[in-house]
């Protein structure tokens, strides 16, 4: 894990340094881009399951008709193709982590059935009756608001507090403009390495441009655009501005990007500032934006302002 020098990352470190010794469930949230795995990897690697490795499992992609066999196995004959049997990833992960990454997508009723693994650290794969114990430290992940989801019914609020010890989240690389330039020559430094035999670096031009740029797709955008520049650049070492293809759409201007916000976020910043101009007034607060107390404290609790 590479953390940067933002002051936001470096209080992320600090904080990762203290959990990733315990074997304390931990849910990170974060955009598309920002990194969730890699800091999953990076609290296993520093944790005292360390020796084996870390499983992983994405919630998003199981299909509703294999999640029990995914995460619990099956025994062979338990369904039309099933040949053999087959250990669960929460068997399988036994002693080590497992990285649940998007659980937000996980269909409400399939929850009830990981909560009640989770709780009973117990599992009974398809096809049998014996009951299975498992020891796993728990890491999820999801880009979503969990908080938002559980308000609306989307998601059950007793699974959120079973997955939500320690709650660690990645700004996206816009909040985060003190990284740009480094995790940029880092990438530069490493695909010229790559693709040309030697370390590229910006230009002062190339360095304004990525600086000023959104990142929709934060980091792992970032780095594909260093990979693309490295590669179509001409014979000089230095990248140039001109080597870097950026949606003008997600330019950033002087201004705050509201038309790059989603409607949540805007609603998240614009009561956040009528608080901070009520000075914590919530009734004042209230009044400022139109809406009742206990609205606003819904969407407080909504937003875990």
């Amino acid at each position: 894990m590479y953390w940067g020098e933002s002051d936001e990352m470096s209080r992320l470190k600090e904080l990762v340094g203290k959990v990733a010794a315990t074997d304390a469930t931990v849910l990170i949230t974060g955009e598309n881009g920002t990194g969730k795995e890699l800091l999953a990897e990076e609290i296993h690697r520093l944790s005292g399951r360390a020796e084996r490795p870390m499983l992983k499992v994405d919630m998003g992609a199981v299909s509703e008709t294999l999640f029990e066999s995914e995460l619990f196995g099956h025994r062979k004959g338990a369904f039309t193709g099933a040949v053999s049997d087959r250990k669960g990833k929460l068997a399988e992960a036994s002693g080590s982590s497992l990285f649940m990454d998007e659980i937000g997508n996980m269909p409400l009723h399939l929850q009830a059935k990981l909560l009640s693994a989770l709780q009973n650290r117990q599992l009974t794969a398809l096809g049998s009756n014996h009951p299975v114990s498992f020891d796993i430290r728990l890491i999820c992940a999801t880009n979503r608001n969990i908080d938002a989801m559980v308000a609306d019914g989307a998601f059950r609020e007793d699974l959120l507090y079973r997955i939500n010890t320690i709650r660690l989240h990645l700004p996206p690389l816009r909040q985060r403009k003190d990284d740009i330039l480094v995790l940029a020559r880092r990438f530069a430094a490493e695909f010229g390495t790559r693709y040309r035999g030697c370390e590229m670096s910006l230009s002062d031009s190339a360095a304004n441009r990525l600086v000023g740029y959104h990142w929709p797709g934060n980091i792992r955008e970032l780095r594909h655009a260093v990979e693309k520049a490295v590669i179509i650049s001409g014979s000089s070492d230095t990248l140039s501005a001109s080597d870097f293809e950026l949606s003008t759409v997600a330019s950033v201007s002087p201004e705050i990007p509201k038309a790059a916000m989603t409607i949540e976020e805007m609603e998240r910043q614009m009561i956040s500032e009528a608080i901070d101009a009520c000075k914590g007034n919530l009734s004042a607060a209230a009044q400022q934006l139109g809406i009742t107390r206990q609205t606003l404290y819904n969407k407080m609790r909504r937003y875990a302002l």
